[in-house]
């Protein structure tokens, strides 16, 4: 079996809750075509989210890499076209908070992922869920991540990398009060519909 590593992240700033678990957890261990799904969830610290996901690909060796954020205020799912070289943003939970810093100080200044993201829109929408390609994703750990995703693609042919900000669930947007909210089964459901197009892409 071919693996997808698919990742999360824990709850953060003033979000409880993060939907991106939930979904990890409700897709681990599923099979879609010939990939086995292995699902994580990350730390949302900068150091700390890189080395597990790195600890994540090398144990797994997975040949597609889908990570998942919360983009709380999102109503659409977004899939991501492109990742930039840094760190900027609100302090991770640990308190650290970088200010316009390399990733890495010689890597490349950003890679566009090589997800089939058009047709996962269009997948998407044509089975009913507001989606569209999101063409920043931030420089937060959101970005970090997808970055080190793609950099590791960048240098292991075949693989594909790469990022989907989702929206608040029902049970987040309440608890929050003044953000948009998706059910979370339709949440797992447009990711796994992600999963499919990206699978049908690669074996094709």
């Amino acid at each position: 079996m071919t693996k997808i590593l698919v990742t999360g992240f824990e709850p953060f700033l003033d979000f409880k809750i993060n939907p991106t678990m939930q979904i990890v957890e409700a897709l681990n261990g599923k099979k879609i075509d010939s990939y086995d799904i292995v699902g994580r969830i990350l730390s949302v610290d900068f150091q700390q989210s890189a080395e597990q996901l790195k600890q994540h690909i090398e144990e797994v060796k997975p040949q597609i890499i889908i990570s998942l954020g919360l983009a709380g205020g999102r109503f659409k799912v977004t899939p991501e076209r492109i990742a930039i070289n840094v760190k900027d943003g609100e302090p991770d939970n640990n308190g650290y908070t970088p200010v316009d810093e390399s990733i890495y100080e010689e890597g490349e200044d950003a890679y566009l992922t090589n997800l089939p993201i058009r047709s996962m829109v269009n997948r998407l929408q044509g089975e009913g869920y507001p989606a569209e390609i999101s063409n920043t994703a931030g420089a937060y750990l959101c970005n970090n991540i997808m970055y080190e995703g793609l950099a590791y693609a960048q240098q292991h042919k075949g693989v594909r990398a790469g990022f989907i900000h989702i929206p608040a669930s029902f049970e987040l947007a309440i608890q929050h009060g003044k953000i948009p909210g998706w059910n979370i089964g339709d949440l797992i459901a447009a990711v796994q519909l992600c999963i499919e197009e990206t699978a049908r892409a690669t074996n094709h």
